[in-house]
Parts: C-alpha cells; structure tokens; sequence
C-alpha cells in the first residue's frame, strides 16, 4: 500500500473539513479568509493555530449569563430594568435625549439598565485611583468584589491584599477573580496569603498546558471592583505599582478610570457574579445585599446617568463595538478617541471615516512608543486612511498612554477596558462605562486637551511619504490584524 497517498489523501480531506469549519463557524469575513490562508499555506500548524485560537465561542456562549434560577422571577427582573430605564427617559436629561438610540441599543441588546442619580468621579492615573480605592475598602460594610486582568506582587497589590485580609477579619465577604494570565505571577505566593486570610480567591479560565493556546486566547480584560453594591470601579488600570507615577517609575504611565457612587454599579455587580459563578462553581442568586433597593429619580444631589456596555465570549453580540459604533453615529460635531492598541477594522475604519468626511472634528490619541512591535505597525497601517479623510492623530510621547477613553459632543463620555481591536471586541471578557453627562464629559475633553500637550500629531503629507519598506511592513502586518 502507498502508505505517502494515503496520508496526502487523509490530510486533504481533514483540511476540507477544517476550511468548511472555519466559513461555517467565522463571524468576520476578513477572519475568515486569514484563518483560511493560514490554514491551507501552513500545513498541519495552520490547523493547529485555528483551534486553538481562533474558534468562534459567542456562537457557543462560553458560559450562560443566567442569574435566576426561576425564569419566573428572571422576567419580573427583566421588565423592572425597563420600567427604571423607561423613567430615566422620561426625565429629559439632554445628554441622554440626543444619544437615546445609543442607550436603547445597549439595554436592548444586554438589558444593561440607563441609571439616574449616581455621583461619578475621573480618577487620572493610578496616583489618583488607589487611594479611592483603599479608603473604599476601609469604608466597606458587608461585601468587597474585585476583579483584574493584572495584578500584581508589588507595593500597591500588598496594600490592597492587607486591606482585603482586614475586612475580611471583620467578617466581611470578599470575593477575588484574577485572570489566570494576567496574573498568573500572584499565583504561588500572593494568593494563598489572600486565602490564608479568609479572602475567598479564584482565577478565570484557569491555565493548564493542555489547554494553555486556547484558554489564552480569551482572557478576562476587565477591571472591576464592587463594594456594598453601591460604589465601584471601572476603567483602564490595573492593580500595579507601574500605574503610579510618583513611585519613582521610569515610565510615565498614563491612564485613566471612573469611580461610581449609585445604582449604576449594579450591572458591574451583576457582571462579576456571573464571572463568579462561573470561576468558582458556585450558584449566587441575585438579592438586596448585592442590589439594593434602587432610588427615585428625584432628590438626589448627584445625577449622573450611567448604563454598563460589557461583552466577551459570554454575550450574544460584541455589544462594546456595537455602542462605540452608535456613538460614533450619533455624534455631530467633535469625536475624541484615546487607545493605546489601535486596530479597528473595516466598521469602525468607516464610521470614524465617514463621520471625519462628514465635517464632524475626529481627532485620535495613540502612543509615540507601543509595548508591541507587532501591534504597532498594524494599527500604523490604518493611519493613512484616516488622515487622508481628515482625521486627525496624535502621538503621546509623555510616556505610555494606556487610557481606553472616547468622548463625543462633549456629552458622551466612555471609559473603560476595551482597546480599538479586534481582541477587544471579539476575544477578551471586556465591560465599558458609558455616562450620559455634559459635566463629565466635558471634564475628559480636558483631559484629552491636555494630553495633546504632551503629543505629537502626525503630519499626512510627511506619513505618506515616509520609506516604501516601512508601509510595506505595515500592510504586512495588517494582514495579521485579525488574529493579534
């Protein structure tokens, strides 16, 4: 027997089964034909590369968001989100009036609620973070939930670990998720001692080397903490001492985060019991110490109005891209876009386009010097498109700019863990923070002004005349776009 045929043959028709898997189970066209070239032109590794990282888990739902057990109660949940949210609408707050089809659009697609009522805080840098955050922990009563891509063994992950320990001494619940990936430094030493000291700690997707490609690939991105169900954290830093910028770091690190007094941490709550049941096997129902009683739309001092824009292998939909989208839409005179991995694919290459085409002022915020040489020459090869149709784009040269911002009208302000790329909206276990609010809004737009100071904005006649070799390079690396 021709034992060299038979194996030609068997490959074949693997690889037929293979491409038909990958056009079957691939969302994104432009996906689609990269996983399939790879495929066919790098044997057996090409495949190998496919499953690994490039199944389609939304199809699938990695795991199922469901809280209530009793589909009963599931719809009376349901129905009172929409009844709050429809009062939040009938107040006519401005910010929310111009943009309601960007927050019908989230609460319809994730049944994230529109709150009023909440007190919402910029907090620039993590020198500015972390002492928030400490004397929130301090200032606990029943519960800590907290949830990081990195944290880290250092000065500021000790000082939080010790306050952990300590409220959980007083009897207090806390609850840990770190990403097995990110964090994986803190696993040997750092959480032991959080479970030594009655913190109750486990990782997200954990690591094994079996498995290792694949559970890489979906990593939890998010940065969330949640205290009494009444106060939380979002945004784009990390637990780690490199955040801090007067801990005599040489790289100056910036970054950006909200603090949230009010009932807009709910969905942030809701989002990490979700992640919670599904790190620890457990079956935590939803109840008035995680969500308390909403307050009335009226006679509060505060009334800023968040809604929560979250996705990942767990949604049915990139909704974080879908409400980036929207906004971007929606806006009619000033769009202002911090992100420090750019790679946006073909909707938002042509929204942001369109909307620069259309006389609205598009000015992006990317660093001078990414942490990726790869990364960096596949968002450089967006550049010339975006300038050529108006848009204008900054290099930070500070230091590294890490914020994952976008205010538009001086009305919308997001802010959050999601960069402009398509790990973000596709791969990672993301989650932003939309506010619905001239004040904060306009509070970012300064901040954005303000970084400009330290940037430097690309010329386009001098990008487009730069050494052929160094566009070449970047079209290269686009094609790898879809897969970093």
């Amino acid at each position: 027997m021709n034992w060299w045929l038979i194996g030609e043959i068997t490959y074949v028709l693997i690889l037929i089964l293979v491409c038909l898997r990958i056009v079957y189970d691939t969302r994104s066209t432009t996906k689609t034909l990269a996983y399939l070239l790879f495929a066919i032109f790098v044997p057996i590794l090409g495949m190998i590369f496919y499953f690994s990282f490039g199944i389609n888990y939304r199809h699938r739902k990695m795991y199922s968001k469901k809280l209530y057990e009793n589909d009963d109660l599931a719809a009376k949940f349901q129905q009172n989100i929409l009844n709050y949210s429809e009062q939040t609408f009938k107040h006519n707050h401005a910010a929310v009036i111009s943009n309601k089809e960007l927050a019908f659009m989230v609460l319809k697609d994730s049944m994230s609620p529109l709150t009023a009522n909440n007190a919402v805080k910029v907090l620039v840098n993590g020198e500015n973070k972390f002492p928030e955050v400490l004397e929130a922990i301090k200032n606990a009563k029943h519960h800590i939930h907290i949830e990081y891509y990195i944290y880290e063994d250092d000065q500021i992950g000790t000082a939080i670990e010790n306050a952990l320990i300590a409220k959980a001494k007083e009897g207090l619940t806390v609850r840990f998720i770190y990403d097995d990936f990110g964090s994986r430094d803190i696993r040997k030493k750092l959480v032991p001692r959080l479970k030594a000291g009655g913190v109750l700690a486990f990782p997200f997707l954990k690591v094994h080397f079996m498995l290792l490609a694949n559970r890489l690939n979906y990593r939890n991105h998010r940065k969330i903490i949640v205290i009494d169900g009444n106060i939380a954290f979002v945004g784009g830093i990390n637990v780690s001492d490199r955040y801090i910028n007067n801990n005599g770091n040489k790289l100056y690190w910036r970054d950006t985060h909200l603090r949230i007094d009010g009932p807009g941490t709910q969905y942030l709550q809701y989002l990490f019991l979700c992640d919670w049941n599904f790190c620890a096997g457990e079956e935590l129902q939803p109840d008035r110490c995680f969500f308390p009683t909403l307050p009335s739309q009226q006679g509060e001092k505060e009334n800023k109005i968040v809604q929560i824009a979250a996705s990942g292998p767990d949604s049915e939909s990139p909704t974080i891209l879908f409400s980036i989208l929207q906004a971007i839409n929606l806006a009619t005179e000033e769009i202002l876009i911090t992100s420090p991995y750019f790679i946006p694919g073909e909707s938002l290459l042509d929204a942001l386009t369109i909307a620069s085409l259309s006389g609205i002022k598009v000015k992006l915020l990317v660093p001078g010097k990414s942490d990726s040489i790869l990364v960096n020459a596949a968002a450089r090869s967006y550049y010339n498109d975006l300038l050529h149709s108006g848009v204008e784009i900054y290099q930070y040269q500070k230091g590294f700019v890490h914020a994952k911002t976008m205010v538009t009208d001086s009305k919308v302000a997001i802010v959050g863990t999601a960069n402009m790329d398509f790990r973000s909206f596709d791969l990672n276990f993301e989650v932003n923070a939309i506010v619905y609010d001239n004040e904060i809004a306009t509070e970012l737009r300064r901040v954005f002004y303000e970084d400009l100071k330290d940037a430097r904005p690309i010329n386009p006649g001098q990008w487009a005349d730069r050494p052929l070799y160094k566009h070449l390079l970047e079209k290269a690396a686009r094609l790898l776009s879809p897969l970093l």
